[in-house]
Formats: structure tokens, C-alpha cells, sequence
């Protein structure tokens, strides 16, 4: 027997046995011998709150950068347009329909030459190709910018770094394309700051969805976009007051200088970057504020694990050994459950993005006042956000996804049937609207369900990867609706039929946590049945 066994019973100190410890384990663990590992979805859920104040803040000045984005991609609606123009001398015919078959220096432009890139470069006639031309590689620079920008965001840079990054270049290029001497030299500033502005709604959707609760988490990924629609329709008062296309470059780059000076200092990282790049004590400084602003606290003897580790025995749960992920578009093509979830993503958003941005310019057709006109497309996209916002959670994001593809296919369907002018002209307006009605619906519900489909050390490579083959399709849209006739409406309508069964044979993540790990995700994948579940 040992000698602390033997002591006498008597020794006392006032009226506790000197043989007690004197905190005991239960109370120093809160009723654990080791840190209790939650997973974030947990914490959320237990500790800290799926939505509350935190949160809520949190998510709105993140996605302000959203309205940053429908502002420089919309930009060019106004910059490039072709201003009216009108006769000068008694031998011009001011019926022309075009000035393509007038004699030089018969006409002129009504608001000067410095009124959009069309008139002070001479975009028109045989040059009028270019003004396709300057779009679409604006859309190529977005598709570079999406890879590149959802890499970095993954990687060592961070999702606030990242977006802190890309305003402050759409700032920059912004305001250099007001100072083009020609054409090319726009072109190539165009080129830039589609490269910023691809990775701007992507790392700002990420880091405002991923610290909020997954009962939560559907209905606040699809309000981001009410952020990029309200941009638009503030882009519009903006170009209205601005007439000249160098001064509206200026005007519509100072949005992005205010959100990198007031607001960005004022955000937190993604507390799931933290913990999946192992700073796991700084995820758990942040979900102490979260707990703490939402009114709550946040015990002792509670610890973010990743998914993989939560049923780890091993004492040391913040190991220092452990391997931190590459995060790269190489580990999703690796494991055949998110390749084939990546080809299915990539290939649906390839086709709403014709349909979405096909229809959007197709309705500078409508000859109406192009201010408003945008501002009513802009607006007219809201309730769709709103209906699929509610029925998100209700109906799942497969039926859902299905089901605004098909719909909007079948109206851009009736679209293509309809000849002729007078009546029929207004019959396609509204297919049209409604087409736009749908494909909204689904070009925001694609993000919150492919953020779901891959685990957080990948996720925003895979959702780069989507999302640049969202502007390949933006890209292939112009040249699309210069087809004229029924035929954009016809490839609009295949589009959007093809795209609904392809969601078919995505899984459903209505209630599924978001993973953190390969490993993770793929155990919990294989209890079920099948992969397309």
C-alpha cells in the first residue's frame, strides 16, 4: 500500500479530506476527461447559433461585395451602348433605320462622341463586332479570375484575403479604363477587371454562407443575390447622371474603394477556412464572438474538430502533425464522388449561364429607355430569389433545380414558336420575362447547392471551377442572340431543358451537413445507397 494510503483519516484542512483533489475532474471538463470535439454544424447548432446577430451582420456587409459585382459586369450595358444619333446636312435621310449608308459627315452623334465606347472608337458598321468582342472577353477574364481567386481562397490566402484582393483590383482596373486612348487598350483593361470581378461574388458568397447554420445556411446563400440585383438597379441611377462612359468607370469604382475602407477591417474570417487549415484557436477566438454577440456562451471543454476527427480517440485533438490540404482542383478529380459531382456542376452551370445572360441581353431589343429597362430586369429578378428562397427548404434543392430549368426552357421554347410583329412581339417580351423569371431562380439556387456538394478544404476550387464555367457560357451568349430571329429563343430553350436532367443526377444536401474533409464526406456518403441519391 502506498503511503498517501496510509495517512490518518483524521488530517483534515477545515472540512475537506486532504485526499480529495481539490478540483474535481468532473467539474474541470465539464463532465469530460478530454475536450469535447464538435464539428462546426454542431457548434453552431449547440453552442453559438445557426443565425443570429453575428451572423446576420456579418452576412450583410459581406455581401455588399455582391452589389460590387453586378455593377462592374453590368457597366458595359451603358459604356458600350450605341447612342442616338441624328442628321446634319438636308441630303441625309433621317428615317435611316442605320448610319451605315450614309455619307461621312452627313450625321452626327446627339450626345457628342464621348457618350459611350461605340461612338468615340467608331464601333459601328463593319466594326461593330468588337463591341461582342470587349464583352465576351470580359466574361474570359471572369473565367480566369473564378480559378484563380477560388484557389487562393482555399489556399493560404483566405477568403478574406482573397476578397479583399479583387476590390481593391476592381478599384484599380475600374478606374484605368476610364483613361483608355483606344480601343485595345480598353479591351485589355475590360480583360483585368473581369479578372477581379470573377472572384468577387465567389469569395463573398463563401465567406458570408459558410459561418452560418445549416438550417440556415440555404435561405442566406440565395439572399446574396438581392445584393447583385440591387447593384444593378443602382448601376442604372448611376449611368443616368453620368453620361459619359470615362466618368460612369470612375463613378462605378468608388463603390469599391468605400467596401475596402469601411467595411472589409470590420469583417472576420471563415472560422471553417481557420479549422480546416489547422489555426484552430483562431476559429475558436471567432465562434467565442459569435456565442457572444448572439447572447450566448460557449462552454469550457468544447473544441473544433474537423468532421473526420470528431470520433477520433487520440488525445491531442489540435496535433501539430497534422497535414494541411492542398485544396486544389487535383484532390476534387481525385476521388470519383466530387469528379463526377464537378462534371455534373460545371456542365449545369454552363447552360443556365446561356440562358441567363442570353435572355439579359437579349432585352436591349425591346426598344424602350435602357435605363429603365435594366432597372425593371434587375428588379424582376427579386421575386424569383424570393420564391426559391422560401420553397428552398421545403422542396429540396434537387426538385427545385429541375424544375426552374424546365420552366424557364419552356417559356424560351413558346419564345421561339412566336412570328411575326404587333401582338406576337409583346407574347415574346413575356417569354422572355419569364424565361429571365426562372433562370434566375436557378442561377441562384446553384450556388448554395454547389457549395453544399463539396467539403470545405475544396470547396471553393470546385466552386471556382463552376463557376468559370458559368462565364464560358456568358461568353458563348453574345454570340448567341446576334443570331437574330427564333434562334436564340430555341438554344435557350435546349439549354435549359438539358440542364434540369442533369440535375437529376445530382444528390440532395437538404439537411446534410457541410463537410470539412474528403474523408469525411465520403464515409458519410457511403452509408447511403448511392451516390445520386
Amino acid at each position: 500500500m502506498s503511503k498517501s494510503s496510509s495517512a490518518s483519516p483524521n488530517l483534515r484542512d477545515g472540512d475537506g479530506d486532504l485526499r480529495s483533489p481539490l478540483i474535481p475532474p468532473a467539474a474541470a471538463t465539464d463532465g469530460y476527461s478530454k475536450p469535447k470535439k464538435v464539428t462546426m454544424d454542431q457548434m453552431f447548432e449547440k453552442y453559438c447559433g445557426e443565425f443570429g446577430w453575428w451572423q446576420f451582420r456579418h452576412f450583410v456587409l459581406t455581401s455588399l461585395a455582391w452589389a460590387l459585382e453586378g455593377i462592374h459586369t453590368m457597366v458595359m450595358i451603358f459604356a458600350d451602348r450605341e447612342p442616338d444619333w441624328r442628321c446634319t446636312t438636308t441630303g441625309c435621310d433621317s428615317t435611316a433605320k442605320s448610319m451605315c449608308g450614309l455619307e461621312p459627315g452627313s450625321w452626327e452623334w446627339s450626345g457628342g462622341s464621348a457618350t459611350s465606347t461605340v461612338s468615340e472608337f467608331g464601333l459601328i458598321c463593319g466594326q461593330k463586332y468588337k463591341v461582342g468582342l470587349v464583352q465576351s472577353v470580359f466574361f474570359a477574364g471572369c473565367m480566369i479570375g473564378a480559378g484563380v481567386f477560388g484557389h487562393l481562397s482555399d489556399s493560404k490566402m483566405g477568403r478574406k484575403g482573397s476578397l479583399t484582393i479583387v476590390c481593391i483590383l476592381n478599384a484599380v482596373f475600374g478606374c484605368l479604363t476610364a483613361f483608355s486612348s483606344d480601343y485595345w487598350t480598353y479591351t485589355l483593361f475590360r480583360l483585368l477587371s473581369g479578372f477581379s470581378t470573377g472572384g468577387t461574388g465567389l469569395c463573398a458568397f463563401v465567406l458570408a454562407t459558410e459561418p452560418v447554420g445549416q438550417s440556415w445556411r440555404g435561405v442566406a446563400g440565395m439572399s446574396t443575390f438581392y445584393f447583385f440585383s440591387t447593384g444593378i438597379a443602382a448601376l442604372s441611377a448611376l449611368a443616368y447622371f453620368f453620361q459619359s462612359w470615362r466618368d460612369l468607370y470612375i463613378a462605378s469604382s468608388v463603390p469599391s474603394i468605400l467596401l475596402v475602407v469601411l467595411v472589409l477591417p470590420f469583417l472576420h474570417e471563415s472560422p471553417r477556412w481557420c479549422l480546416v487549415r489547422g489555426k484552430v484557436d483562431e476559429a475558436m477566438k471567432i465562434m467565442h464572438k459569435v456565442a457572444k454577440s448572439n447572447g450566448k456562451t460557449l462552454p469550457d471543454g468544447v473544441v473544433l474538430a474537423l468532421d473526420s476527427e470528431v470520433n477520433d480517440d487520440s488525445p491531442n485533438c489540435q496535433s501539430e502533425s497534422r497535414e494541411l490540404p492542398n485544396g486544389s482542383l487535383l484532390d476534387v478529380l481525385r476521388l470519383p464522388l466530387t469528379r463526377l459531382r464537378l462534371f455534373l456542376a460545371v456542365a449545369i452551370n454552363f447552360f443556365c449561364s446561356v440562358v441567363y445572360y442570353g435572355l439579359s441581353l437579349n432585352a436591349v431589343n425591346l426598344g424602350t429607355n435602357l435605363y429603365l429597362n435594366v432597372a425593371l430586369n434587375a428588379i424582376a429578378e427579386m421575386p424569383a430569389y424570393l420564391l426559391t428562397a422560401l420553397a428552398l427548404d421545403r422542396l429540396g434543392r434537387k426538385p427545385l433545380g429541375i424544375w426552374t430549368m424546365w420552366f424557364s426552357g419552356i417559356f424560351c421554347l413558346a419564345g421561339s414558336l412566336m412570328k411575326g410583329d404587333g401582338m406576337w412581339k409583346v407574347v415574346r417580351m413575356v417569354c422572355g420575362l419569364l424565361g429571365i423569371f426562372g433562370i434566375a431562380g436557378t442561377y441562384n439556387l446553384l450556388f448554395v447547392y454547389s457549395m453544399e456538394l463539396f467539403p470545405t478544404v475544396v470547396r471553393n476550387a470546385a466552386l471556382g471551377c463552376a463557376t468559370q464555367a458559368s462565364q464560358m457560357g456568358a461568353i458563348l451568349a453574345p454570340l448567341v442572340v446576334v443570331l437574330g430571329g427564333g434562334i436564340p429563343f430555341a438554344v435557350f430553350a435546349v439549354c435549359g431543358i438539358a440542364g434540369g436532367f442533369l440535375v437529376i443526377y445530382l444528390p440532395e444536401t437538404l439537411n446534410r451537413p457541410l463537410y470539412d474533409t474528403m474523408a469525411g464526406m465520403e464515409e458519410a456518403e457511403a452509408e447511403k445507397p448511392s451516390i445520386l441519391s
